[in-house]
């Protein structure tokens, strides 16, 4: 029989050790039991009580490829803590074939089984809910005494040896000043380069971002409200910045989130991080600002212009710019001849990386005739002790070889050469107009974008994808723009590849 272990431990108080436990146990029993291991799925943190846990989902997909017999768990609380849910998806990998099985708790298959199963799932069941009312409970005991209650400490404060919140002399300032100068009208943005230049870090230990400032500027602890569930104590905890402080920004932060935020700009800037300059190959930023007559400009400007004047590529129109781009792009969904290119490119990456797979499939079928030769030479009465030991020796060489494919399949599903060609068959049905659409053009075909003062050159995401384009007959060049008006944003986004 084959399997795969299912381990799971949940945010309270376990830890990565209960996983090698488990896992141990696990084989342990599958060993005991002459079962064949193919590999594991394993949640950490994530409850029992919920089916949305990553890899219990994926197990359950992977049963339909009838590729494993059984599902090993430690014991069947790991598997689920919901009635419902167990018994739903125990029918579902029954129907695909596939049984769970306890590796700690004796189940026996006759009626009284089923009972003692549902026995267990109950019991599961009711200690996950108990559980939660007991920690419920527990924390509210804590927060009626303004004690810490586990989860990200907000900056500013510290935790004492009774668990109440006090003052961190050394970052609290960062947080007052930062009320401070948004009261002045220092924007979002603005304190958060702030903050980073000053080494500031956000609950993560990484850098601050837009979110970051946010959260903090709403956050009422810092006036000094102590909140858990229905329990609000107002100077439960010790106060960094003043209520009169704390109720202006509030105010301007909700006339603000009225206005046009500027901050959303930063998902208009399509071509963000696939921009170079043809001149001196620095990134072409999103810039933009508002006129005199209040018209709100965009431009794609080179980041040494900006900041340090070595360049002289001038700003390009937003739009004009990656309408072009667009156009490119389309040209080529909509050219058969690049699309098997690129269907060719991407079975060409999945056999290399599985490549394994090939060859445990010819060995497979090299242990398949040689079985299939044997079993013909004993139909014709040719029978010796080395042609059993050698059949013997191919039953165990066919065995193996079904394990390591089976293996094979479940950690790298392949996908053929139509289902490619399909999916990209539907990008011809985009609506340009529409940005969500227009960015995952981008996105998945678009590598990289050299822009000069007469041609753009566009890679693509396949072998020999480049392509040139010159300006001399395209009316209406917008690359002799003038510069963006004098407030702007520079906004970065995160590279994508097919």
């Amino acid at each position: 029989m084959k399997a795969v272990i299912y381990a799971r431990y949940s945010s309270d108080s376990q830890r990565e050790e209960s996983i090698e436990g488990q896992l141990r146990e696990c084989t342990t029993f599958a060993e005991k039991n002459g079962i064949t291991i193919l590999r594991h799925y394993i949640d950490r943190a994530f409850s029992a009580k919920t089916d949305n846990r990553p890899e219990f989902q994926n197990m359950i997909k992977d049963s339909g490829k009838k590729l494993f017999d059984v599902v090993i768990v430690w014991k069947l609380d790991r598997f689920a803590r919901n009635r419902y849910d167990s018994a739903r998806y125990k029918s579902t990998l029954k129907k695909n074939g596939v049984k769970v099985v306890s590796a700690t708790e004796v189940i026996s298959e006759g009626a009284e089984g089923i009972i003692l199963e549902s026995v267990l799932e109950g019991y599961a069941e009711y200690y996950s809910a108990d559980l939660s009312e007991k920690v419920i409970r527990g924390m509210t005991d804590n927060a009626l005494k303004c004690k810490y209650n586990g989860g990200s400490l907000p900056l500013g404060y510290v935790i004492d040896d009774d668990r109440h919140f006090q003052i961190n002399p050394l970052t609290a300032p960062f947080v007052l000043d930062t009320f401070k100068r948004y009261d002045e009208g220092a924007t979002m943005t603005e304190i958060r380069d702030w903050l980073n230049e000053q080494g500031v870090t956000n609950t993560l230990g990484r850098p601050m971002n837009f979110n970051s400032v946010q959260v903090m500027l709403n956050n009422r602890r810092y006036m000094g409200e102590f909140r858990y569930r229905d329990v609000i104590i107002p100077d439960g905890i010790p106060a960094i910045v003043s209520q009169d402080l704390f109720d202006r920004v509030q105010e301007k932060m909700a006339k603000n989130k009225k206005a046009p935020a500027r901050h959303k700009a930063e998902d208009d800037y399509l071509l963000t991080t696939k921009l170079f300059c043809g001149h001196c190959g620095a990134y072409l930023c999103g810039e933009s600002g508002t006129s005199r007559t209040k018209i709100v400009h965009h431009y794609y400007k080179c980041v040494n212009t900006k900041k340090k004047k070595t360049c002289k590529k001038k700003p390009v129109k937003k739009l004009w710019l990656e309408d072009l781009v667009i156009d490119e792009t389309m040209k080529i969904v909509m050219d058969d001849t690049a699309i098997e290119a690129i269907v060719s490119m991407v079975m060409d990456l999945q056999e290399r990386e599985s490549t394994s797979l090939p060859l445990y499939e010819q060995q497979l079928q090299e242990a398949n005739t040689g079985i299939q030769n044997l079993l013909n030479a004993i139909q014709q009465g040719i029978l010796t002790p080395s042609t059993k030991t050698r059949l013997e020796e191919l039953e165990a060489s066919k065995e193996d070889l079904e394990i390591k494919i089976a293996s094979e399949n479940l950690i790298r599903p392949k996908v053929d050469a139509e289902f490619v060609k399909f999916w990209l068959h539907r990008f011809r049905k985009l609506d340009v107009r529409q940005q969500a659409h227009r960015k995952m053009l981008i996105d998945t075909f678009i590598n990289s974008i050299y822009l000069y003062d007469d041609k753009i050159i566009i890679t693509f995401n396949y072998k020999d994808g480049t392509k040139t384009v010159t300006f001399e007959d395209i009316k209406g060049s917008d690359l002799d723009c003038p510069g963006a008006p004098s407030k702007t944003a520079v906004f970065f986004g995160k590279r994508s590849f097919l």
